[in-house]
């Protein structure tokens, strides 16, 4: 059975591979963002991490409960993220089995929402949580980490030197991009 859990603890493993390497890259990026009405890159991951306990506790039938707190440094959140990855891994896949019955009252912003299971998983909550999962890649890339498309995915797999394109310059400070591989 495929359920959020499955979905959602793959992601955040890649989630903490890409937090990885901000940590170890030479540079303080965790407050950059893509744009100045934006979350910062620690902001982004908080909210994804946040994403995925409020997607599957009101769908596995529980309380939605939160693992954030109020220190906003890397290592708050890797906390953050091993104990989300520890809560959703001790949910089993059974308490899913209601999904089609379920209707979930949420906030989207300014909108109340009220959705079905099905609705709320797959058009409202995977799309929020992709959303500032890519933030995190974007912010990353664009500050010039050496990522790509398999540290996003975890099935890329490209040699190393690959580029789409034959005009990839390694280092294009005009840009302020680095070719570390593949988008």
């Amino acid at each position: 059975m495929l359920t959020p859990t499955k979905i959602f603890l793959h992601y955040l493993g890649k989630l903490h591979t890409l937090l990885k390497q901000v940590e170890q890259f030479e540079g303080d990026i965790l407050q950059n963002r893509l744009h100045p009405e934006m979350f910062p890159l620690l902001q982004q991951a908080k909210t994804a991490i946040g994403f995925t306990l409020r997607t599957t506790c009101p769908l596995a039938g529980r309380e939605i409960v939160s693992f954030s707190d109020d220190d906003y440094t890397l290592e708050s959140v890797f906390a953050e993220l091993a104990s989300t990855i520890d809560y959703l891994s001790a949910i089993p896949d059974g308490d899913f089995r209601h999904i089609d019955e379920l209707k979930i009252q949420t906030a989207a912003g300014f909108a109340d929402l009220n959705l079905s299971g099905w609705d709320y998983y797959l058009m409202y909550s995977m799309p929020n949580f992709f959303f500032h999962y890519c933030m995190v890649y974007a912010i990353a890339r664009q500050a010039g980490v050496p990522i790509g498309k398999a540290d996003f995915d975890g099935f890329h797999k490209y040699p190393l030197g690959f580029f789409f394109t034959d005009e990839c310059d390694p280092v294009d400070a005009e840009n302020n991009a680095v070719a570390a591989g593949p988008a």
